[in-house]
């Protein structure tokens, strides 16, 4: 069984998703605000963490910005905002996604289950992984194996979110993908809204992985076609 914590400061809200992930067979704990989930997330073992935004006491963002220090639980953000400057706040601070409310419950249970698939893939819970690759390229190398990234032998830290990004680009290296393309690769699904997001994501992984990001040397833009990892 699988933990999800839902961060919300309206019962309602919490009651409803409640209903939802327990129907799936997910077992949910709540939280109020931003200082509560924190508490939750240090005492159990959690799987994904569903959080509100506008939360007295602590917002959504400063949690999730502090949770990001020691924890890589995924996290999909509950907005009831639909611009794209918060949405892109949300995924800088280090959420994995975001759905806005109102939200379809279907399509809800849909990320839930993508974002968790991803974590356990990664190791966040012991699973075992048939089929793993190392891939080696230009110094940077990662290990499907164990899960980790180094630099020139130095280990990267990555979200799992990051890592699926990373590994997806690095198998076929040279190769330009799409935002739409990388989206539905690693998150499963259709990719409405996809550009900001890996945006967002690869800017991350530069800003991890290049000596310099503002000449990045393995992650390239191809102007009006995608990313690709350069395997030169």
């Amino acid at each position: 069984m699988y933990n999800v914590l839902v961060c919300d400061d309206q019962e309602d809200i919490v009651s409803a998703l409640r209903i939802y992930l327990e129907a799936e067979g997910y077992c949910v704990y709540a939280a109020q605000n931003g200082e509560q989930a924190l508490e939750l997330i240090d005492q159990q073992p959690l799987h994904l963490v569903l959080m509100d935004i506008m939360m007295p006491n602590k917002d959504g963002v400063s949690a999730v910005a502090e949770l990001r220090r020691t924890h890589n639980v995924p996290v999909i953000f509950l907005t009831a905002k639909s611009e794209d400057a918060d949405k892109i706040l949300g995924l800088t601070v280090g959420a994995d996604d975001y759905i806005t409310k109102p939200f379809n419950p279907i399509e809800l249970l849909a990320r839930v289950r993508s974002a968790i698939r991803r974590y356990v893939s990664l190791g966040g819970v012991a699973k075992p992984v048939e089929n793993a690759a190392s891939i080696s390229i230009g110094g940077i190398e990662i290990d499907d194996d164990a899960k980790c990234v180094s630099r020139d032998g130095d280990p990267i830290s990555l979200t799992p979110t990051e890592y699926q990004i990373l590994f997806f680009l690095m198998r076929q290296p040279g190769k330009v993908f799409s935002s739409a393309q990388i989206y539905i690769g690693v998150w499963g699904e259709s990719a409405l809204g996809a550009d900001n997001t890996i945006a967002v994501h690869i800017r991350h992984l530069r800003e991890k992985l290049e000596y310099n990001p503002a000449e990045p040397r393995y992650l390239k833009v191809v102007w009006g076609q995608g990313y690709k990892f350069d395997q030169h």
